[in-house]
């Protein structure tokens, strides 16, 4: 549980510097705890990859608006907007599960970390 919720409060802390901080918490909490704890094991994995794929996606947004010198922004704004009630909401979804003991699976989440 507290994989998930440590990428809100990482999310919340980091705001006004882009919200890098969403996959500091799971990332801590991944790796002092993968070795002892199966079920944080694969909750840390799956919150770090889901705020990864986020930022991956944010990234896209923002090139986006570069490369189409503003013009790209009529998508981008919406799609930033969709993707933090996305994140806010799957996040917290996430977090309750793990806190019941049911492992929980991000929908479009890349896999990058196994």
């Amino acid at each position: 549980m507290f994989a998930h919720l440590s990428a809100l409060v990482g999310g919340l802390l980091t705001s006004a510097a882009g919200g890098w901080g969403t996959f500091i918490g799971p990332l801590i909490i991944w790796l002092v705890k993968k070795d002892t704890m199966p079920f944080v094991n694969d909750q840390g994995k799956e919150a770090l990859n889901f705020n990864i794929t986020v930022a991956i996606v944010c990234l896209a947004l923002v090139l986006l608006s570069i490369v189409t010198l503003g013009v790209g922004l009529i998508i981008a704004i919406p799609g930033w907007v969709i993707v933090g009630i996305a994140w806010l909401v799957l996040t917290i979804l996430a977090a309750v599960k793990a806190n019941e003991g049911v492992a929980y699976r991000y929908p479009l989440t890349l896999r990058l970390i196994k």
